[in-house]
């Protein structure tokens, strides 16, 4: 297992992580098989979204004994209401939603105290100006929440988080099929057919520049819906009309900048092993742009998607790196020291480019390398 800090943190957080909706239903022997599966397999981060009572006290009991080797990620303003999951904003029922949880999972506090899906600015201003943020905080005061973080599925809201200096965490939505999507405060756009019926090219700019503010500023992102909801696992629900296996959707996610671990949604053991087979798979095996090369509507032509086909360098630049770096001070308008001080830290930096254009000839989006690396040249001084 990949283990990476999760931002700003001291957490140090398994790449391959769990989101446990899928364990719904299951007996407490069912998920206790399922939990020692997982950590036997090197996962040490869980996302508990879901209010659901009997899930969270079967994982509570699952994770008996271990708490401290474990980090959980638990949601504020996601509670259990007439035998349903319900997301409010009452303060009252937020209050009651956190204590019973904290009593369930048997334990005192949560690792990442996350608010819970806020996918529109009125509502974002509503929480981080309201009594939610004020419990958050005082929380995190207490020690019961040790990191603050939030969840969205739209990029404009989540960069208000990511700007607001108050959330170390942002769960966020990424995969190849709504990274190509607009900001849109109503989620059910991201799946829409006709929302891919036009031709799409590259990433949207707005989701990618939060990629890189999260990076910048240090807020680790974790990633829900890798595989967009199962849809991209098929040819016939793929918009992209091509199955991705699990290890590319995977590697697609884990190479975005900021992000740290991915939240993978299982209901067993042998999908929490097609998640986990993302740390022992060749190169070859997490090659997503197989599956995203000559499409007729969908291009990312002569964009950098840090898939590393540029490598190996006859100069032994890691082009990638010098690209996200370089990128990283686009998306600010300066170059900022810790961006800097990483980038000097780079065995080989743009200013030993050869111009031999190997790495053209390798790229599978045709970027014009070349000229990157004098542009980080010139960016960065050498």
């Amino acid at each position: 297992m990949e283990y990476r800090r999760l931002g700003n943190t001291e957490l140090s957080v398994s790449a391959v992580a769990l989101g446990c909706e899928g364990f719904i239903g299951k007996t407490e022997e069912e998920t206790k098989t399922l939990m020692d599966f997982a950590i036997g397999n090197g996962i040490n981060f869980i996302d508990i979204y879901s209010s659901n009572p009997d899930l969270r006290a079967c994982l509570g009991k699952a994770l008996a004994g271990q708490r401290q080797q474990f980090i959980i990620q638990g949601h504020l303003c996601s509670t259990w209401e007439n035998g349903q999951y319900l997301r409010t904003r009452d303060i009252d029922k937020t209050k009651a939603g956190f204590d019973e949880q904290l009593r369930l999972l048997q334990t005192d506090y949560l690792d990442i105290g996350m608010i819970h899906y806020v996918d529109d600015e009125k509502d974002f201003h509503r929480v981080f100006d309201g009594p939610i943020m004020q419990l958050a905080l005082h929380l995190k005061a207490e020690g019961k929440i040790h990191h603050i973080g939030m969840s969205s599925h739209n990029p404009q809201v989540a960069m208000l988080a990511v700007n607001s200096g108050i959330i170390d965490v942002l769960m966020f939505s990424i995969n190849p099929c709504y990274d190509l999507q607009p900001a849109s405060e109503n989620v059910e756009d991201l799946w829409a057919d006709e929302n891919y019926a036009h031709k799409l090219h590259n990433i949207d700019p707005v989701r990618e520049k939060l990629y890189e503010q999260c990076e910048q500023k240090g807020v680790g992102i974790d990633v829900m819906k890798v595989y967009g909801g199962g849809d991209l696992l098929s040819a016939a629900n793929s918009p992209f009309k091509r199955a991705m296996t699990p290890v590319q959707c995977m590697e697609y996610a884990l190479t975005r900048p900021g992000v740290a671990a991915v939240m993978v949604g299982c209901r067993n053991r042998e999908e929490v092993q097609m998640a986990t087979d993302w740390c022992t798979s060749t190169r070859e095996e997490k090659d997503y742009t197989t599956a995203m090369q000559g499409m007729d509507r969908f291009s990312w032509q002569g964009h950098c998607m840090y898939c590393g086909h540029c490598a190996p360098c006859t100069a032994g630049i890691d082009i990638a790196a010098v690209n996200k770096f370089y990128n990283l001070t686009v998306a600010e308008g300066f170059v900022p020291e810790t961006v800097r001080e990483h980038y000097k830290l780079l065995p080989h930096h743009a200013s030993e480019c050869i111009k031999c254009g190997k790495c053209e000839k390798n790229c599978p989006f045709g970027v014009n390398i070349r000229a990157q690396m004098e542009k980080a040249e010139k960016r960065f001084g050498y």
